[in-house]
């Protein structure tokens, strides 16, 4: 999955593909069509296909799935009406979206946490860390904002007083080893723990890499991170999306969740 800045010129292409209304799916015109629903494939893929082959029948949807490498196609195609809902991304991250790119969006249901973690194959703790360490972490803002939180955290930095909301690596206030910031696309963060001291790395990049042990894991407490279900307004009050939000918190879900990845990687929400 690539994981683009947002910080890019905008066409006027895109501004208006992201302008379009939602109208144009079967789903959106037929009350008996399949919903289509955009996601990343790990683990989003996964949890919306255990849902399409053990509990949609049962509520009486059906459900079409298509994976997208791209953090930013899944919202160009709801606003496009490409696509009738998308299931992949956190609040802060589409509220990210809409400021640079714009598009109508509707939060529907939060689903699952998939926590920020610390890898790293030459220290065991933050302790450990060398004075002038490299440490590698997301580009895009609100990761990176998340990442400097659990730096912070656990006693590595200091943040501007104030600079919570938006923090960025510009915002360190006390950096008391030194430590040097490597910022890269969150695709590219696993690959980094091999050569970086530490390696912040988003939960479902860290599954697919098969990265485990980390020395810290983000808290899920109060997390405002979580990822859920998104859709353009009209179909957001659809019947079948709503029904397919239930299904998506319900116990069967987050037993699935619980039991695939182990309580680490990814966490049901709260």
């Amino acid at each position: 999955m690539r994981f683009r800045s947002l910080a890019v010129v905008l066409t006027a292409a895109t501004l208006a593909l992201a302008g379009c209304g939602g109208s144009g799916t079967p789903a959106a015109q037929d009350p008996e069509a399949p919903l289509t629903i955009g996601v990343s494939p790990q683990p989003h893929g996964e949890i919306l296909q255990f849902v399409k082959d053990n509990l949609a029948e049962k509520a009486g949807i059906e459900i079409e799935i298509e994976k997208f490498d791209d953090y930013n196609r899944p919202n160009e195609a709801v606003a496009n009406g490409e696509l009738d809902a998308n299931y992949y991304q956190h609040k802060p991250y589409l509220a990210e979206y809409q400021a640079q790119r714009g598009g109508e969006f509707e939060w529907v249901q939060t689903v699952h946490l998939e926590p920020l973690s610390v890898y790293s194959k030459k220290v065991r703790s933050f302790q450990e860390l060398p004075n002038g360490a490299r440490i590698a972490l997301p580009n895009d803002p609100s990761n990176q904002t998340r990442s400097l939180e659990l730096l912070q955290a656990n006693g590595v930095l200091k943040l501007k007083p104030g600079a919570e909301q938006g923090a960025g690596v510009r915002d360190v206030a006390e950096n008391p080893k030194n430590i040097q910031f490597q910022e890269l696309s969150s695709d590219q963060l696993p690959r980094s723990v091999d050569d970086a001291d530490a390696a912040i790395v988003n939960g479902n990049y860290a599954l697919k890499a098969g990265l485990k042990d980390p020395i810290a894991v983000e808290s899920a407490e109060n997390n405002p991170y979580a990822n859920g279900l998104v859709a353009s307004p009209a179909m957001a009050k659809d019947p079948r999306v709503q029904k397919l939000a239930e299904l998506l918190r319900s116990p069967e879900v987050a037993d699935f969740i619980n039991k695939t990845y182990g309580g680490i990687s990814v966490i049901p929400a709260s």
